[in-house]
């Protein structure tokens, strides 16, 4: 066997990976994932997929800051990580010994195994994970980060995304959800196949209530504003522990 060329081939062949997939991360800058892992792996199962990709304009303004209540609401001011969450998860875990679960993700840590990895725990993937991150925060910024999350969040069983979610459950578009409906679809989030966002729980409504106060009170924030009003914002620099 020929090592040397081997290592050569080898090594040719990580540099056009590499190279392929940096394009592919810009080019969804701009351009919608044609297809998820978790989606396809929906509609080969037999749960479906539905789902309809939408622009920002076209989002009820409810809908982002529903989810950055509910999900993560450090999104517009943290580098990607939010280290506190992840210290708290880790901890909670261990005291659980791993019977229930915890994450401590981010919007943008979701959206890096949403649109370029597999579901799943295993320290490759975390550690895939931690890299698409990093790379999505500084080529796409928040807003882009924000829309693409939107778009390919599983918020149902084979139902993708907050457009398809409002069509189901309420029979519109999302770009005139409410501020009810938007937190009952974010409420939803955390298991999309076990929770019913309508007809709601009685944890449902809860959730929901407590995101509403959330939202009300999120509205005021500078950095939440500007993103929510689709403009750049001032603190790209990223929140650290």
């Amino acid at each position: 066997m020929n090592f040397k060329k081997t290592g050569h081939i080898l090594k040719k062949a990580f540099v056009i990976l590499f190279f392929a997939h940096l394009l592919y991360i810009v080019i969804l800058k701009w351009v919608d994932p044609p297809i998820t892992i978790t989606q396809f792996v929906s509609w080969v199962s037999g749960n479906g997929l539905k789902r309809d990709y939408v622009r920002w304009k076209d989002i009820s303004s409810n809908a982002p800051l529903a989810i950055m209540s509910s999900e993560d609401q450090l999104f517009p001011v943290h580098n990607g990580f939010d280290w506190k969450s992840i210290e708290k998860a880790i901890e909670y875990n261990d005291r659980k010994k791993a019977s229930i679960v915890r994450g401590g993700s981010t919007i943008s840590q979701q959206v890096a195994k949403n649109v370029f990895l597999w579901q799943g725990r295993s320290w490759t993937r975390k550690g895939l994970e931690a890299y698409f991150t990093f790379m999505i925060e500084k080529i796409w910024g928040k807003k882009r980060i924000l829309e693409v999350y939107m778009n390919v969040a599983e918020m149902g069983i084979g139902t993708f995304g907050i457009e398809a979610a409002s069509r189901r459950y309420f029979k519109k578009s999302c770009k005139y959800l409410t501020q009810r409906e938007a937190s009952l679809i974010a409420a939803n989030l955390p298991n999309p196949k076990k929770y019913k966002v309508n007809p709601p729980s009685s944890y449902m409504e809860r959730r929901s209530a407590w995101i509403i106060t959330q939202m009300v009170y999120l509205r005021n924030d500078d950095d939440i504003d500007m993103l929510l009003k689709g403009k750049s914002l001032k603190k790209e620099k990223g929140y650290s522990h």
